[in-house]
């Protein structure tokens, strides 16, 4: 009895698997686009505060260390001197440039996934990956051999 139970499981997993329904297949590819999505929007908010911070340091490099300067931190306007300043700047840009780094190696990977995603289920992009035109006897032959192509639109 309880083989029977082991192997109904270790049949049904493949099966499962495979039997992916498109709308399946579209809501995870778009939840993968999205998740891309996401994380450039995230790179583009941490480069646009390390554009700021290199902005701000060049500024600040010039003058006097003991000028006075603001700063605000967690919402509350800090009044501190230029030599205080800069290597907390410095120490922010550099972490700036390894989160901005990481975050673009995060996006380079999360692509390839979503090609890979894409061939694996034969996802296809409108516009793009428009199969050509053929004659109606050799359209039918076509769709009988090959499997069914899932199309999405373009982001």
């Amino acid at each position: 009895m309880a083989t029977t139970d082991s192997k109904k499981t270790t049949a049904a997993k493949p099966v499962k698997g495979k039997t992916l329904s498109p709308e399946e297949i579209y809501s995870g590819f778009q939840q993968l686009r999205n998740e891309q999505r996401n994380l450039v929007n995230k790179l583009t908010e941490v480069e646009m505060d390390l554009n700021e911070h290199k902005m701000v340091l060049e500024t600040l490099k010039d003058l006097d260390g003991d000028r006075k300067c603001f700063r605000l931190i967690g919402g509350v306007l800090c009044e501190k001197t230029v030599k205080d300043v800069i290597p907390t700047l410095t120490t922010n840009r550099d972490q700036l440039m390894v989160v901005a780094e990481s975050l673009n190696e995060q996006v380079t990977k999360k692509g390839i996934e979503i090609n890979e995603y894409k061939e694996k289920h034969n996802i296809g992009i409108r516009g793009v990956d428009d199969p050509p035109q053929s004659s109606t006897s050799e359209g039918e032959k076509a769709t009988e051999s090959t499997p069914m192509r899932i199309m999405v639109n373009p982001i």
